[in-house]
């Protein structure tokens, strides 16, 4: 738990380098602490999969880098777009999407984005955890205030998709689809994940958290609790960004797509969505709740976001969270 970690870790993991050792010594001095202190906090490295190596009269070292979120290197990369955000990055939060919401309360503006380098109690769709090592992931939430309804946005998680295949196909990721309502995929492995949580009035206005996370590099202990088949983009890119950049560039496909939504609808977007999702035409197997099992062949999106499907020569909704998707063999 995020709780029990020392207050001292990420303090002093920033301070190593898997290039080089460097004494105890030096580093608690930086921080102001003893060496006793330091290696009390470095031991907590474990228990978030970090391995540090420690040599006597030399010092630590990391046995893999880590890749710390830069505020600058996100902001270089949003360029004039950066006037659209607010951003804090902290190094743990229970969950961005849990620590927004409890925010927006305060009246945040829209733009407001919190990542965060590690999650203790990160969460997926219809309670699912999302699972993510210190550093291996990027986790970030948004938040947007709408001026419609809830019932208006209903297809906000299939235009911010959108903005997501479109941030990873421009860093390189071109089989990157898209699986009704909210998952990114590459080659059927789960590559990420978006939630999206709404508050406001009938009529609106309405405040979306829109959570967004993505497998940068996932270790093989993290991928043994995940209960679907993952991948993350250290498999497939050649040449890997940094969370730097990929959360730069996700922001940036975001301050595109959400004020065109919030004027137009999800109708702009429909084709683009429909041409990434990897289930189209296909015959798919619909879970339903109470272990019900329903065959058909998707056809396309409904208006209010419903996934359609043929079924036996007529057309059934399916709406956001009554439902899991699994291919047909």
């Amino acid at each position: 738990m995020v709780y029990s970690l020392n207050r001292h870790l990420f303090a002093a993991l920033k301070c190593l380098s898997h290039e080089e050792f460097r004494s105890g010594t030096d580093i608690a001095a930086q921080l102001g602490v003893s060496r006793a202190t330091l290696f009390n906090a470095l031991k907590d490295g474990g228990r978030l999969g970090i391995q540090i190596y420690k040599v006597h009269g030399r010092g630590y070292r990391l046995a893999a880098p880590l890749d710390w979120l830069d505020y600058g290197g996100v902001m270089r990369t949003l360029g004039a777009s950066a006037k659209y955000f607010n951003l804090e990055i902290v190094d743990v939060s229970v969950s961005t999407n849990t620590a927004m919401m409890e925010r927006a309360s305060s009246g945040l503006p829209s733009g407001a984005v919190l990542a965060a380098e590690y999650q203790s109690e990160g969460r997926g769709r219809r309670g699912r955890r999302w699972f993510a090592p210190l550093c291996g992931g990027l986790t970030f939430s948004l938040l947007w205030r709408f001026n419609q309804g809830a019932a208006q946005l209903s297809c906000l998680s299939l235009a911010v998709g959108v903005a997501v295949a479109r941030a990873l196909h421009e860093l390189g990721v071109l089989d990157a689809q898209l699986k009704w309502p909210n998952d990114i995929l590459h080659h059927y492995h789960k590559l990420g994940g978006i939630l999206i949580e709404l508050s406001g009035d009938v009529l609106g206005p309405t405040l979306a958290v829109i959570g967004v996370g993505v497998n940068v590099r996932i270790d093989e202990a993290t991928l043994s609790r995940i209960d679907q088949a993952t991948t993350d983009l250290a498999s497939v890119l050649d040449e890997l960004p940094s969370r730097s950049v990929l959360l730069g560039q996700l922001l940036l496909h975001l301050s595109r797509i959400l004020p065109r939504f919030e004027t137009e609808g999800f109708e702009p977007f429909r084709a683009e969505w429909l041409a990434h999702h990897a289930y189209q035409n296909r015959s798919v197997r619909m879970l339903l709740p109470r272990n019900a099992v329903e065959e058909g062949v998707v056809t396309g999106i409904a208006d209010d976001g419903s996934l359609l499907i043929d079924r036996h020569g007529g057309t059934k909704r399916y709406t956001v969270g009554e439902i899991s998707l699994i291919a047909t063999p």
